[in-house]
């Protein structure tokens, strides 16, 4: 790869792809190029925006590794051993995106070996048991309607927590289509009750054009198949690889695809992915996002905040957010269940709902995804729920529209007084909304009845609701 010639990071410019006819290019996104490490500075633009240049050029060995960024000698033993247990590819494009001199990096943290990844907790080869529920090789049939397809073993990038490392572990492969991939949409077809497949591996997108046109017009012209989910990471490690017609066309003839891509940190949203991403919209594509909660990575509120926002600007649904799996060499990236809810707790209410993943773990043993959200539902009685929102103003909500039954008259307070039919809202001291309302001389409005004009008084024993000093509208 030569030596860098120069210190200094490079801003390119994406000189416009292949011709197509007017309207099939998407507007310029605002976002500046991605700066180049120097060592590819003076790398042709030509050869820079080419797909098959980058996969190329990938970084796949530890001497190159070794040359591009500075390490300790705990880490470059740790790069020389770990290359014989998981495949090591960053392409160039990608490996740009690292601050060469931060050793926390979030994207270095994701694509380059760590010693980190020979320590910590054991970890499995399968930890969801996929190859359990394989009735034939290279599909994991587990929910009644869906079935996942293993396609290849190849990626153009290797995250260092993948769960599948096991499979692309594999060396060599074959181009074209073999009797396993005949197997597996065989399965399809003679399932009706699958309505819905992922097309996975490793990377689909890194397939032969003809390969992946078999499994697209095999699997799209089965009649019980509503939606061919893409798992791919093209759009996010090699962006330049969106910008083959052939593979848009291939993708678009089906007309029941969607996109499942995997952004994980809000810098890997860039003019190069933006574009990749309007590309595959203007084919008809939608996308969706899985994340992986990763320590170090993205396991804070402001990066997560940061990246469904990022994700939001370029039409790309926060879908997942995925517990880390217990896969060998990834147990310095897990963190406690109670971060993922945290991190979801201080998204709902903050963002627009469409920017608010479900946040799961892939329990093991093959239990599939298991969602785990903040509690909102507090306490309840056959004709009412006592819910709380974001802001920690808890509320009785009827649910039927049917008045309570009369009861007798007890003392109590808090969320029981809502219950009993004493109070309809607890409202937290200071709440920021409330003291808008104030300011511009409206009241709260919060009591279940729309009242206006009423302020709001001390409760008795409202206060001890542990959201701060409660208060109880006037009625």
């Amino acid at each position: 790869m030569g030596e860098p010639s120069s210190s200094t990071s490079t801003a390119v410019t994406i000189p416009d792809a292949v011709e197509v006819a007017d309207g099939d290019e998407p507007p310029s996104s605002p976002l500046q190029p991605t700066p180049r490490h120097p060592v590819w500075a003076n790398v042709p633009d030509s050869d820079w925006n080419d797909w098959h240049w980058q996969s190329q050029n990938a970084v796949r060995h530890p001497r190159q590794i070794l040359d591009l960024i500075p390490f300790t000698d705990d880490e470059r033993h740790a790069i020389e051993s770990l290359q014989a247990q998981y495949k090591l590819a960053i392409p160039p494009y990608y490996f740009s995106l690292i601050d060469r001199f931060d050793p926390l990096d979030p994207i270095r943290l994701q694509s380059v070996p760590s010693p980190l990844e020979m320590t910590g907790a054991e970890g499995e080869d399968d930890p969801l048991d996929e190859d359990k529920d394989s009735p034939v090789p290279g599909l994991t049939h587990r929910y009644p309607d869906r079935a996942l397809l293993v396609t290849t073993h190849v990626c153009t990038m290797y995250c260092r927590f993948c769960t599948r490392k096991r499979a692309t572990m594999k060396r060599g492969g074959w181009d074209s289509v073999s009797r396993d991939d005949q197997r597996m949409v065989e399965y399809v077809r003679d399932h009706p009750e699958i309505h819905d497949v992922i097309v996975s591996g490793g990377d689909p997108l890194t397939l032969p054009l003809e390969k992946l046109a078999y499994f697209v017009e095999s699997l799209s012209a089965i009649p019980h198949l509503d939606v061919i989910r893409i798992g791919t990471r093209v759009p996010v490690t090699l962006p330049q690889r969106i910008e083959d017609n052939n593979l848009l066309d291939i993708l678009e003839s089906s007309g029941k695809i969607w996109i499942q891509t995997h952004f994980n940190h809000p810098r890997e949203v860039t003019s190069e992915t933006r574009r990749a991403c309007d590309r595959l919209r203007m084919r008809g594509l939608p996308i969706n996002n899985h994340a992986v909660l990763l320590k170090g990575v993205n396991d804070s509120l402001a990066t997560q905040r940061a990246l469904c926002r990022a994700l939001l600007r370029i039409k790309v649904r926060p879908y997942y957010l995925f517990h880390c799996d217990p896969v060998t060499g990834a147990g310095h990236f897990r963190t406690p269940v109670w971060k993922g809810i945290e991190i979801i707790e201080g998204l709902r209410g903050h963002i627009s709902g469409l920017g608010v993943p479900t946040y799961v773990v892939d329990a093991p043993r093959g239990g599939g995804k298991i969602p785990l959200m903040p509690n909102y539902l507090l306490s309840a009685t056959n004709d009412s729920v006592v819910l709380r929102n974001y802001e920690g103003v808890i509320v009785n909500y009827h649910p039927t529209g049917e008045p309570p039954l009369k009861q007798a008259a007890v003392v109590t307070q808090g969320v029981s007084a809502l219950l009993e039919g004493q109070a309809e809202v607890l409202v937290p001291e200071g709440n920021p909304r409330l003291l808008r309302r104030r300011a511009r001389g409206i009241a709260n409005g919060l009591n279940g009845h729309g009242t206006q004009g009423a302020s709001p008084k001390k409760s008795n024993g409202s206060a001890g609701n542990g959201h701060g000093q409660g208060h109880t509208p006037d009625h």
